[in-house]
């Protein structure tokens, strides 16, 4: 598995960036499965309850979401191995101690950090001060 799985050079190399667009978190019926892929989701999770997707906002609202709670998605720039230790940790030691509620989401190169649309600038600030 390639990635990088010492902690302190994944702190190292962080550099969050903010993507582009809002982002919602909704749960569907399994049975509404085609109807949200249609919408091609930045991420989707099966569980027993229902399919969770990650929406645009636009999507969301398109697909009849009543809760459109805005979330901006931070990619951690390092390529992190999926079996590292730590990082996540670390991450969300940080964003408690500011206050900031965080999702995350690791996929094959980078782990992305969701946080609420209101506190995205003030995430990155606090994650950059992970970077000694």
């Amino acid at each position: 598995m390639s990635g990088e799985q010492d902690l302190q050079k994944m702190l190292a190399g962080l550099r969050p960036k903010l993507m582009d667009g809002t982002y919602v978190f909704a749960s569907f019926a399994i049975a509404d499965y085609e109807q949200v892929i249609a919408k091609r989701p930045l991420a989707t999770f099966r569980e027993e309850e229902g399919l969770t997707a990650l929406l645009s906002v636009e999507d969301a609202s398109a697909l009849g979401v009543a809760d459109l709670s805005a979330w901006k998605g931070i990619t951690l720039q390092i390529h992190s191995s999926l079996s590292a230790v730590g990082l996540t940790h670390a991450i969300s030691g940080v964003l408690t101690e500011h206050g900031i509620p965080a999702n995350v989401i690791a996929a094959y190169y980078h782990d992305h950090v969701f946080v609420p649309e209101d506190k995205a600038q003030a995430a990155i600030a606090a994650l950059v001060t992970l970077m000694k």
